[in-house]
């Protein structure tokens, strides 16, 4: 793998002895705190013990904001995306990801109670490392975001994950990522053969109540089904 150490985290966890775990990343120029007021809104009755993973990108200068040093997975290259991606970032941040599913199989969290997690450019490096992981995972949710180096994906894909649910959500106002992208890697991986759970939602680039209540929606389901299994 790396003989980098483990990207710094933030860690919730809902019992004492957690028997699934979510990584949920970050999206660009925030941090692992982002996200974790938004475990204690989520509906997780019936779900086996989480451990919550929230780990900080390392700061990096990111071009579109002049250079300007933030954490960021990836850097971004100009307003398209996708027309110029940053593929050495974007392979180094999937294998800093690959470390953490890595240290929670070590922990006793098997690969397949393992939900990947991510908000815009976290949105893309959960799918840059789910759909490349070579173990299944209990599933990918997947917020404002598009899939990365989408031209790479039928030839490097595992069909370890070629099963696992996909959640996928946008805001229809999203000014940062439009919605056309969203739509456009929901509708590749829809012909990938990807079991994709839609939503979109009157909204920015942000997240909403009735998302909260759809994301524990599928937590409870996609848990649930990798505990009986």
């Amino acid at each position: 793998m790396t003989d980098l150490p483990c990207l710094e985290t933030i860690e919730l966890s809902t019992t004492e002895h957690p028997a699934a775990a979510v990584i949920w990343m970050h999206g660009l120029g925030a941090d692992g705190n982002d996200f974790v007021p938004i475990v204690r809104e989520l509906d997780l009755s019936g779900c086996p013990g989480i451990r919550f993973i929230f780990p900080h990108a390392e700061p990096m200068p990111v071009t579109i904001n002049g250079g300007y040093v933030m954490r960021a997975w990836y850097d971004i290259l100009g307003m398209d995306l996708v027309r110029r991606e940053d593929e050495t970032g974007l392979r180094q941040s999937q294998t800093r990801i690959e470390q953490l599913i890595e240290r929670e199989v070590t922990r006793g969290i098997p690969a397949s109670r393992i939900v990947l997690a991510g908000f815009s450019q976290g949105c893309a490096m959960t799918l840059q490392t789910g759909l490349r992981y070579p173990q299944q995972l209990a599933g990918l949710l997947c917020l404002s975001g598009y899939l990365p180096l989408a031209d790479s994906i039928a030839q490097e894909r595992h069909p370890a994950n070629q099963q696992t649910p996909i959640f996928l959500a946008h805001g229809r106002g999203d000014g940062v990522v439009p919605i056309d992208r969203a739509e456009t890697s929901r509708d590749l991986l829809r012909e990938q053969g990807y079991d994709i759970e839609w939503h979109d939602y009157l909204m920015q680039h942000s997240v909403c109540e009735e998302e909260i209540t759809d994301i524990g929606h599928w937590l409870r389901r996609v848990l649930s089904q990798a505990d009986a299994e």
